[in-house]
């Protein structure tokens, strides 16, 4: 089968540890399942393990990609919740058994025509959802779900600040707080990624760094140290800043004053459980709200789709497919 694997890292040049080649079809152990993919999608993980950040060289080669829809043993539409894990070893949460691995961690990930998975990560696709929305959703938006209703249980009328618009997980965030009845508020150093936050439900988007018109209940972080100090500036008293992520930088200066002062408070966020999966599937469907897809690349142009994430060009998610059954 054709896969998309990382041989090599490299902190400087990533893209030269990605091959496209020719590996076996996975055999699943007990318990585990197979999957032929339909639709993948690109995450900034799949490009930290290029980069060599949290990701042992040890590992490789592995294929990459944490997300996936497509066909189960049966037949049956399923999406692939990405988080490899007991529950019992986290007291019912899969993202705190301190064993947990995401797809493409300890095992091989999404990026080839064919995955093996344990047989409790398969949720049902439901058929409102196309297969390439279905494989936007496991990280991405499952974390912005997990970050707004299970870490802050945010209510219609709450104010919410995501930084960095344009990328997966703040595309999901805006989209989800606006459909549960929150004033959005977004960031971003581009026009047009202001412009498409606005068309997605953002009550206002301001260029990074710019005065809120209010303070904000909750802000959703995933960029870093270049946004930090206008998180904890834009927090209201006893607000929570919840963080998923740092891609310009995890050490920003603390303000330390500022956050024990006004109680402000800082949550962190990983992944998402099954349940929490299910449950944002039942929200989009009541809502109608569907992720942003950036445009689809064949599993031959993977390398064109990291370019694009290297540079910045994308807004929401790039969807990549397999070829059809081969073998």
């Amino acid at each position: 089968m054709l896969a998309a694997q990382a041989i090599a890292q490299s902190a400087t040049d990533p893209l030269s540890g990605l091959v496209v080649r020719d590996i076996a079809i996975p055999l699943p152990p007990p318990g585990w399942t197979l999957v032929r993919v339909v639709a993948a999608s690109l995450n900034m993980h799949d490009l930290w393990t290029l980069r060599g950040v949290g990701h042992p060289p040890e590992r490789l080669p592995i294929v990459l990609g944490c997300d996936a829809a497509g066909y189960d043993a049966d037949g049956n539409p399923v999406i692939v919740h990405p988080v490899i894990a007991d529950p019992d070893a986290g007291s019912g949460d899969e993202t705190l058994d301190p064993n947990r691995a995401l797809m493409s961690e300890l095992f091989d990930g999404t990026f080839a025509e064919y995955l093996a998975v344990p047989a409790r990560n398969l949720v049902p696709k439901p058929t409102w959802l196309s297969f390439d929305e279905a494989a936007c959703l496991p990280v991405a938006w499952t974390t912005a779900y997990r970050m707004l209703f299970t870490k802050t249980g945010i209510r219609p009328g709450d104010r919410v600040l995501v930084q960095g618009a344009g990328g997966g997980v703040s595309s999901a965030a805006i989209k989800l707080a606006a459909a549960a009845g929150a004033v959005v508020y977004a960031t971003s150093r581009s026009e047009s990624k202001r412009a498409e936050a606005l068309a997605w439900g953002a009550h206002a988007a301001v260029p990074a760094g710019e005065r809120l018109p209010e303070k904000v209940d909750v802000v959703i972080e995933t960029v870093g140290a270049a946004t930090w100090e206008h998180s904890l500036r834009s927090l209201r008293p006893g607000g929570a800043i919840v963080v998923a992520g740092a891609t310009s930088g995890a050490n920003p200066p603390a303000d330390l004053n500022r956050v024990f002062y006004l109680q402000q408070r800082i949550l962190g966020s990983t992944g998402c459980t099954r349940a929490e999966l299910e449950g944002m599937l039942r929200m989009m469907g009541s809502t109608g709200v569907r992720p942003v897809i950036d445009r689809t690349l064949p599993l031959s142009d993977i390398h064109k789709g990291f370019q694009l994430m290297v540079d910045g060009d994308l807004t929401g998610k790039l969807v990549i497919h397999p070829p059809a059954v081969s073998h």
